[in-house]
């Protein structure tokens, strides 16, 4: 199986300055930025802890910015599995075989790729490489 690790997970929170205070202050966890109130990103281990704000990640991309499909904790989750390169094309020969749609398949600025897709329960889903986050 191609899925090499978690590489990023979500979770939500309405309230950003108590999760920052108590990712960042209480467990010590790296901060590595935060964008006003929409979310607050950590470092944890080799992997990435998002905080984000429900109101906020629940909206759609607006025209000319990254294509990430919207989610929040209403309902759906998000989850990123590591990948490494030249596993994408098993990845999503594997997803097409069971008919799971591929939302979004892009290279970030720094080169990275991520595929998006969902789960049976409409989570998002998504398979990364490391570099994502300088990994």
């Amino acid at each position: 199986m191609p899925i090499a690790a978690v590489l990023e997970t979500a979770l939500y929170a309405a309230d950003l300055d108590a999760a920052e205070a108590f990712y960042g202050g209480v467990l010590g966890l790296e901060k590595i930025t935060r964008v006003g109130n929409r979310h607050v990103f950590f470092r944890c281990g080799t992997g990435v802890l998002l905080i984000f704000n429900p109101d906020e990640t629940e909206k759609p991309a607006s025209p000319g910015s990254l294509p990430v499909p919207a989610h929040g904790a209403r309902g759906p989750g998000h989850i990123c599995f590591r990948l490494e390169h030249d596993d994408f094309a098993a990845m999503i020969a594997r997803l097409e075989t069971h008919d799971i749609t591929i939302e979004s398949d892009f290279c970030w600025p720094n080169g990275a790729r991520s595929i998006y897709f969902r789960d049976p329960a409409g989570n998002s889903l998504e398979c990364a490489e490391a570099k994502l986050w300088g990994l």
